[in-house]
């Protein structure tokens, strides 16, 4: 299993731990002249819980992937928190913030996968 694949697995371990919802791993691999390979897109329901999954997101990935975002964006109002893992972004949104932004439908050449919510 390559470190790109990992790093998403823990991405999504952490999200999932704070009960992040909606999961979308955008796939930008066949575009041309993205800013990155792959984009995961969660929300949360409160700016706490925001923060929340941005915190356990770089938990998982220092445990599991031995790896820490190079920047993490936004957590002042934790509205949409971004978090920089070079090949991946991590896009961490209130909901009514990611339907204002719709990056799932701005990036519609990239291949989605729906992660199912855990209740």
């Amino acid at each position: 299993m390559n470190e790109t694949k990992i790093l998403i697995d823990k991405i999504v371990e952490g999200i999932q731990e704070k009960k992040g919802k909606n999961i979308i791993i955008a796939d930008l691999t066949g575009i041309d002249d993205t800013i990155c390979n792959y984009f995961v897109i969660c929300q949360g329901n409160s700016p706490s819980q925001v923060s929340a999954i941005a915190d356990s997101i770089k938990d998982f990935t220092i445990k599991g992937a031995k790896t820490k975002p190079f920047a993490t964006d936004g957590l002042r109002n934790a509205e949409w928190v971004a978090m920089d893992y070079s090949d991946i972004l991590v896009h961490i949104f209130l909901p009514e913030v990611r339907n204002f932004y719709n990056l799932e439908h701005l990036w519609a050449d990239a291949k989605l996968t729906s992660i199912p919510d855990i209740d």
